[in-house]
């Protein structure tokens, strides 16, 4: 599986991933890394206002796609924590929504 076989949106019938899903993915996207069960970007701005943007950008993507992130939001950085609930685990959502954001943002890292 590649991220160009991935769809454009989320759907609500997926499973969790395997993790050499998982991992075989992950090589593939930018900037993120699993951490403790998610995959986690972290990404710097030069200040909070443009920090502050890029959370509500999120949000919107995140409601367009009915698959919501948890965000951790302090000066200057955001770190974005991807997974499915529903599943325990990754499930391509998950990459969908990271690759959503890497459009958003695709520099910082």
């Amino acid at each position: 599986m590649t991220l160009a076989d991935l769809p454009t949106h989320c759907s609500n019938e997926v499973t969790a991933l395997s993790e050499a899903e998982v991992s075989d993915l992950l090589d593939q996207i930018s900037g993120w890394r699993l951490t403790q069960g998610a995959l986690e970007r972290r990404i710097n701005f030069p200040n909070f206002h443009q920090t502050m943007a890029f959370v509500n950008a999120v949000a919107q993507l995140a409601n367009e796609q009915d698959h919501h992130p948890d965000m951790h939001i302090a000066y200057g950085r955001c770190v974005v924590r991807f997974n499915t609930h529903s599943v325990r685990g990754i499930s391509v959502n998950d990459f969908i929504c990271a690759q959503l954001v890497n459009a958003m943002q695709p520099t910082s890292a």
